[in-house]
Parts: C-alpha cells; structure tokens; sequence
C-alpha cells in the first residue's frame, strides 16, 4: 500500500528512488568534475601561499609569526599544515595533480552530504539533483584547491558519524575539521546542545575532553617552542576582513563595515537567534531551553546520577541532528560579517535541506536556491547583490522559525 512521503506525494513503502538518483548523481558529477580539471583553467589564489608556508614548517619553523606566504601569514590551526603537507608529498606542490586529488574530495564530500539528504528523507528525489548545480562551489573545490574543501568535508564527516550517534568519535573528527579551519566553530553551539540532549554530563565531558586533546597533540609542536605566537594567530577571532572581497555586507560604508561597532552588533545578534531558536524551536518538545537544563538538575536524586545518567529520552533522530547542526550554521552566516567567495562551501551544501524545512512553496524554494547561487557568483560583489543576499538569508531564515519543529526523538512518542 503507498504512503504519503513528508513533501506530500504519494511513495511505495520502500522507495528506492533517492538512493539511485543519489548513485547517478555521483557518477555525473564525477565526470563534470573530470572535465572541469582537464579543460577549465585553474585559478591561482592562495596554492602558491600554502606552499610557500607548508615549506616553512617542513624546514622547522614553530614559529606561527614567521610563517606566511605571498598572501600574508599563516592564520589557521596546525592541522592545515599537517593536510597540506600531505597534498605537497602526494604532489610535488604541482597544481594538476592536486586538482585531480581535489576532485576525489569533492566527490567524497558529496557522498557524505548525499548520505545524509538520503537518511533523512527531508527532500524529495529530485531536488538532490540540487547539490551539483554550483558552478561557484565545483570552482571552490577543483579551481581554487581551498582548505575550506578539506574543513567542510571533515565537518560533513562527523555529522554522518552523530547521526549514527557515534558521539566520541564524531566529535573528534570535528576536532580536526576545526584544526584545519575554524569556520566550523559556526556548528559548535549546535552540536553541545545535541549533546547535552543526548549523553550524559560524563559522555559530554569525555567527548568533549577527546576534541581538545586532539587539538593539543596537533598544535603540540607549536604549543612546546611558542606558545603565545601559535594561539594568538591559529586561533584568532578578531580578525578584520576586506571591505573588497565582502559578498554579503558589500553595501554597508567601509569605515562602518571595520568598525567594531558593527562586530559586536552582529555578535550579539548572532547569540541572541541562537538562544531563540534553542529555547523556542530546538527544545520545544522538553518545554525550553531553561526547563530542560533545569530538568537535567531536577530529575537527577544524587549528584552520581547527575552526572552519569543519560536523559529519560536520548536516542536523537536523523533530522533533527542534521537540522540543529545546519540552522545553527546558517544563523553565524547570517550574522557574518564578511563572506568571501570560499566561504560559500561552508553552507551550500545545507541550502537544499534549509529551504525543505521551511514552508514555502516549491517553486519559491527553487528560486531562493537559484538566487543565492546567483549572488555568489557575481564578481566582484555590488551594493545591489549583497543586499539582495542578505534579504534571501533573512528570508529562509524567517521561514525557518514560522515551520513547525520537528519531533527530536527515536525512543519515544510524539
């Protein structure tokens, strides 16, 4: 007997149809690539840099200040160092090669993504067809060789790896996706309240305590010779953009757009729709943010019990892991203050997902897709685009909050 689907079609009980579309996808998108790295010429960017400061490191320099290259110095953690002097050892530093090794990357990282869209069932068949039409993103990842590719892949990784509620092991690998860019701290905030939902105070702390051990043997090098120059430069969270390469704020004054003002503005925004969105979407079924941390307290008669018991209901589903991870996400883009043209890998591959959870229409959610691929790919940004950008955030965004919330649990009713 056919069943209605979650996008209000009528499906057989076992529709195989994503999982063979999701096959084909791969293997189009496999040759797209292929001939994008033998015919479209590769744009040079930041290669000759991380070459320049892989070859730093590899001569003995721990010294994160004197670390740079022709783009300026080095500013990402360790584990960038150590991926991309494995990609230097594999290819001579040359371009093509690494273009091809690029390529399997992307291919890897959409099988990571489609496996998720596949699980989770939030679109239908045909709109994975979505996730191979960025001409920006297929250039991020084969043209550009950006280390966003390899941080985003990582991420995508681990979230395959919480879905199957492989905590520990998932947070690690988001560990040293953080090591190789720290963008993916945008997911940070989800992913503690997934797991507060989800262990117990011990699991979170281990897990926790696994992550930052993984970060300390990575930076250990750096962290044993000079200490104050690798934290300061790795880890730095002040830095300032330029106003050119701004896709998404293009529009506001220069003088206005590296003030400090408008940092802490969009920070407090940032924290303020995150709180929002826990207290009223993400917790709605334990009644809020503060009653289920209250409840945690509540319900635990010894402190033993408060810190090894798990919640009454802890087996968190598919969507609602993926949901919390890619909406958290997507708030700290929102309140970015700068997007440069890579950053667009750090959510892309989420857009598809976002725009299903929301409740408009297909056709508004194809052309909201279409739009902010559009944006993306106008060079250099104008006035114009990015206030057109940022209306299209605000916009998912608020259909994100009107769409009901999902029931977060495996092992129980709703």
């Amino acid at each position: 007997m056919a069943r209605v689907g979650k996008h209000g079609e009528s499906s057989p009980p076992s529709d195989r149809r994503p999982l063979h579309f999701a096959a084909f996808l791969l293997l189009a998108d496999a040759a797209l690539v292929a001939l994008i790295v033998a015919f479209v010429p590769y744009t040079k960017i930041d290669w000759d840099a991380y070459m320049a400061q892989v070859d730093a490191f590899v001569e003995g320099e721990r010294d994160y200040t004197k670390i740079e290259g022709d783009t300026g110095p080095l500013v990402y953690p360790a584990g960038f160092l150590y991926v991309y002097s494995a990609i230097k050892l594999l290819t001579a530093g040359q371009v093509f090669p690494a273009q091809i090794l690029f390529g399997v990357l992307y291919i890897v990282n959409l099988s990571l993504v489609l496996l998720m869209y596949v699980k989770t069932e939030v679109l239908p068949w045909w709109a994975l067809g979505l996730l191979c039409l960025s001409k920006r993103v297929h250039s991020i990842f084969v043209l550009r060789l950006f280390n966003d590719c390899f941080a985003m892949t990582f991420l995508h990784a681990a979230m395959v790896l919480i879905m199957y509620h492989k905590w520990y092991l998932g947070l690690v690998i988001f560990s040293a996706a953080v090591s190789i860019k720290m963008n993916v701290l945008l997911f940070a905030p989800s992913l503690l309240l997934l797991m507060l939902k989800a262990m117990s105070i011990k699991g979170v702390f281990f897990a926790l305590l696994g992550a930052a051990a993984l970060q300390v043997l990575l930076g250990m090098p750096f962290l044993l010779s000079h200490p104050v120059e690798y934290i300061s430069r790795a880890f730095n969270l002040g830095r300032v953009f330029i106003h050119f390469w701004s896709v998404n704020f293009k529009f506001v004054p220069e003088k206005f757009f590296v003030s400090k003002e408008l940092a802490v503005a969009l920070l407090v925004l940032h924290l303020t729709t995150l709180l929002v969105f826990a207290h009223y979407k993400w917790l709605k079924h334990e009644g809020g943010l503060f009653h289920f941390l209250h409840s945690r307290f509540k319900d635990a008669t010894s402190i033993g019990q408060l810190i090894f018991a798990k919640p009454k209901l802890s087996t968190l589903n598919k969507e609602h892991i993926v949901t919390v991870m890619f909406v958290g996400n997507f708030i700290g883009i929102v309140c970015a203050r700068s997007l440069h043209y890579q950053f667009y890998s750090w959510y892309f591959y989420s857009l598809p997902f976002l725009l299903w959870k929301t409740r408009f229409p297909t056709f508004v959610r194809v052309i909201l897709f279409l739009a902010v691929e559009l944006c993306w790919n106008i060079y250099p940004s104008t006035a114009y685009s990015s206030l057109l950008l940022l209306f299209i955030h605000i916009s998912i965004l608020f259909g994100l909050w009107s769409s009901p919330a999902e029931y977060p649990y495996a092992n129980g009713k709703k």
